[in-house]
């Protein structure tokens, strides 16, 4: 499927212009355009998240944080071990696959704790990545409910999801 998309792309950009009476190649130099405005203004937003993910990883707080959070996210209902997984999937989605990985590994893809991961990791989003991307181009400023709602709805989601593993 993904080997049509770009095709797809320039299909939509031909047709679209067909209709509006433009030139094709007019057409898509400016969205390319203002693609790349786009792209200027939400860099500094971007490189800022993906800066403090990478020192939350490389510095250790994100493996000390889990284990402190172990306990909590045990009383939810959720195997301790998939803590780490918890905190960093909001954040990063390169750094949660790492960790995704490792829970592999250590204890494999078919055991309920690879299954919740798999939830937990197919079915969470970078929330802070996507919301950076989003809210930097939001006229309003008062956000204030926008991150805790969409932590909170995840964190519930992944409850859910290894609870229904748990009854199956």
């Amino acid at each position: 499927m993904s080997k049509y998309v770009i095709p797809i792309i320039f299909l939509t950009v031909l047709v679209t212009a067909f209709f509006r009476k433009k030139d094709p190649y007019s057409y898509f130099v400016e969205g390319s355009r203002s693609a790349l405005s786009l792209m200027l203004e939400v860099f500094p937003y971007l490189l800022t998240i993906m800066m403090a993910v990478e020192v939350f990883k490389v510095s250790g707080v994100s493996g000390f944080v889990a284990n402190l959070t172990a306990p909590i996210f045990r009383l939810m209902g959720l195997p301790a071990e998939l803590s780490e997984l918890m905190l960093l999937r909001p954040l990063s989605g390169a750094g949660s696959l790492a960790v995704l990985d490792d829970i592999f590994a250590t204890y494999g893809a078919d055991t309920y704790i690879g299954n919740c991961a798999s939830v937990i990791y197919g079915s969470s989003e970078t929330i802070f990545y996507v919301s950076t991307i989003y809210l930097s181009k939001c006229k309003t400023k008062k956000l204030g409910y926008a991150l805790p709602v969409a932590v909170f709805s995840t964190v519930i989601g992944c409850i859910i999801g290894c609870a229904v593993l748990r009854i199956c």
